[in-house]
This record gives structure tokens, sequence and C-alpha cells, in this order.
């Protein structure tokens, strides 16, 4: 029998997400109603800029006071899409000790402080879901938080950032430059004006965390998080890869290692064979590989940004922590009881791509592979070419720590034969 009495909802930002959420909300109350057992209700909007028409939102509900609003006391649920780390985490306690739970897109507050939300959350009985804050209409979170919970997961490899997504595969198809794909992501409202976060790694390595912690039920927070961003990649990387039978994306990869001692967790360009799955994700879509020991190899894909898909992840998490309010339940907190170490990059195993710059003379193959040998990195495949006294070597390792890798590099630089370093890319997913 359905309750009458309808739950309320704070929502807390209407930009993008946020209206879309509450025009969701109003355009599906039936339905929605009808799944959680009751109806939902917007009791409130907390915004920056009340005067701005928003359609289809009564303006009754706008307010500029966020913290009065998750105060009332009569808010069953608060939806907080307004991002960062403050005020949105001073919001997000105040609404558990007022008596609501919690549904959050923010994925760099959860990376930062996701175990002491989930501890505050728990102290005052209420859930905190954030299917939204990873790859937004992607189900990802609860499949390996619930779906997955009686398996052992081993390795999540993924591209979880549409923005650097569409850079790359522009650059692989059309031959582009890394600024001229920029400059089509900007015009085309993929990539922000200030790009940072997207093509420096920052989001996806906040997202990375987030997936780590829950894969591995362990906490990992986002300064555990090795990132490289991906504006030094070229045309020529490309080339490279193409040779390779590759291509290039930027991955955010959790592993646990061998002997199941230790996690690790990094975002970074690399290499990966056109016949992996990832390969052929194409645009800004999103796509997360998830290896498990029962359930073997999975794929999620779909769109990972924008209003309606993150909004969809965001309404899935309301109607989740609806029915558990209706039953007096909480749903899954945090996980860490494993509490394994998170190693440093360094003891990173993987295989490499290095370009050198080198003299085109006879020996120098010789002097660079003598190098390799050194420093306990076993070389896979050399290619040279030379022209004019002047030749590139393009070697392939086979699968080495990243801490010997560095010293290798550091030591061919040394070499009277060596011009430089073009470049050095890890290689994944074989």
């Amino acid at each position: 029998m359905m309750r009458t009495r309808p739950l309320k909802v704070a929502l807390l930002g209407c930009g993008v997400v946020g209206s879309e959420v509450a025009r969701i909300m109003t355009t599906h109350a039936e339905d929605l109603a009808q799944r959680i057992g009751a109806p939902v209700e917007l009791a409130g909007v907390a915004v920056r800029r009340p005067g701005k028409v928003r359609d289809g939102i009564d303006p009754a509900l706008i307010t500029t006071d966020a913290t009065a609003l998750v105060k009332r006391g009569d808010i069953d649920v608060v939806v907080e899409v307004i991002g960062g780390i403050e005020p949105a985490r001073s919001l997000i306690t105040t609404a558990f000790a007022h008596g609501a739970s919690v549904v959050s897109a923010n994925k760099a507050l959860l990376a930062q402080d996701g175990a002491a939300l989930h501890a505050i959350a728990e102290e005052h009985g209420k859930d905190l879901y954030y299917e939204a804050a990873v790859a937004g209409a992607i189900p990802l979170i609860r499949p390996l938080r619930e779906s997955l919970a009686g398996d052992k997961v081993n390795r999540v490899l993924g591209i979880v950032n549409g923005t650097t997504n569409f850079i790359l595969d522009k650059m692989d198809s059309t031959g582009a430059g890394y600024q001229e794909a920029l400059d089509e992501a900007t015009a085309l409202g993929y990539a922000e004006a200030d790009p940072t976060a997207d093509v420096e790694g920052f989001d996806a390595a906040a997202k990375a965390a987030i997936l780590a912690g829950i894969a591995f039920h362990t906490r990992v927070r986002l300064d555990d998080v090795y990132r490289e961003g991906m504006t030094e990649v070229t045309a020529a990387d490309f080339a490279s890869a193409k040779e390779m039978g590759c291509t290039i994306k930027l991955l955010a990869i959790c592993e646990r290692a061998a002997d199941g001692g230790s996690v690790t967790a990094r975002v970074h360009p690399a290499m990966i064979p056109l016949t992996h799955p990832l390969a052929s994700v194409r645009g800004a879509y999103n796509a997360v590989f998830v290896e498990s020991d029962a359930s073997g190899q999975l794929m999620f894909y779909g769109p990972g940004a924008g209003g309606a898909p993150t909004a969809s992840a965001v309404l899935g998490d309301l109607v989740a922590v609806c029915r558990n309010r209706l039953s007096g339940s909480t749903g899954p907190g945090e996980s860490a009881y494993a509490a394994l170490p998170v190693s440093p990059m360094g003891e990173v195993v993987t295989r490499y791509h290095i370009s050198l710059d080198v003299a085109d003379k006879p020996g120098v193959l010789a002097q660079v592979a003598t190098v390799f040998a050194e420093h306990g990195v076993s070389i896979d495949t050399v290619r040279q070419q030379g022209k004019d006294g002047e030749a590139s070597l393009v070697v392939v390792t086979h699968r080495a720590l990243d801490a010997s890798l560095s010293g290798t590099v550091e030591a061919l630089r040394k070499l009277d034969t060596v011009r430089g370093v073009a470049s050095i890319m890890r290689v994944e997913g074989e």
C-alpha cells in the first residue's frame, strides 16, 4: 500500500545537473512514487543566483540559504550537486545531523573526505549514495558495491573522463594535434574554458580514488592516486601507437598486487591494443573494464557526463535512499575492512614504449641495450630509423618496475649518443 505523505527532497544546486534532477522529479513523479512506495516532493532548491529563470521550478522553492534548507528537520533526502569541497562538505554533514540522508555527485569531495562522510552518515543512521560521482549514467558504483560484493575484484581499468577521450579520439581519427583537438572540444562544449581538471587528470584521479576504495575495500584518498595528464601526447605518439596496433587513452587504473598484499591507483595516458574493448570507446563516452575472480571480465559503457545522464544516476540513488527511508533501513556504507596499503607508482609493474632521438652511427643500439640491461629492464622490441646522421629509436619493454624504468631513462639521458627522450608512454590492456 502506498504511503500518501510525501518524502521531501532538498536540492542543492540547480545548474546543468540540478535542473535535470528537478525536471525528472516533476515529469516522472507518478512513476517515481510507484517505484518508491510514496510520493516524492521537491521541498526546496538552494542556488547562488535566485533571479535566474528556472523553467518548471516553482519560484517559491528557490532559496539562497542552503544551510537553513538542510536544517529544516522535515527534509528526508538532500541531493547535493553543487560540487567542490566547501560549502558542500558542511552542508552534507549538517544534513546528516538534522535527519536527512544524502545523494551526491561530488567526486572531489568524496575522493578527499569520503571516509569521514561515511562515518558521520553511519553515526546518524543515514545513507550516503553517490553513483553519479564517477561515470554519469553508467551503473558502476552499485555493481561494485553490491552486485560484486561476493566476488574478489582484481583490477578496474577505465576511461572515466569524456573530455579527454574526445580529444584523444579526435587526434587518433584525424591526425590533429593536441591543441587543435582541444579547441574543437571547447567549441562543442565538451571542454570547459579552463580544461585543467580534465586534461591534467585531476577529474579522473578523484574517480579512481573512489573506485579503488570500493573495489578493494580499502580507504584510498585522492593523494594516493598517481596522476599524469595528457597534454604532452602528440600526433607522433599516435603514429607510433598505430605501428604497434594500438591507440592511446587516458586511463584510470586501480589494481590489486599479484600477491594480494597491496593496491595501486593511477591515472595516465597509455597505449592499449586495438583488440581491447576500451580501444573502441569513441567521442565523449566513458567505459570501465572490471576484472574479478569469479565473474571474469565485465565492461560498463555509456555517457559519462551531461545533465540528463548524470541526473539519471542521481535519481537512481534517490529512489534507493527513499525506499530505505520507508523501510527504516540504510544501504551499504563504507567497506574498508581490508585496509590494504596503497603502493607508490615506483612499485607499479607495466610495459613501456620509449622513443629516443639518437645519433645515426654504429654501436648506438648496443649502448642503449646495455643501459636497459644494467637496470633490469628487458627489451621486447626495437625499431630504428636513421637519416643524415640523426635517428629515432623506439624501444618497447617487457613488464618492468616504474622505478627501474625511471633509472633507465636517467641513464639514457647521460649517453653522448642519445640526443633526447622524445616520449615515454605506458602500454596497458594486455
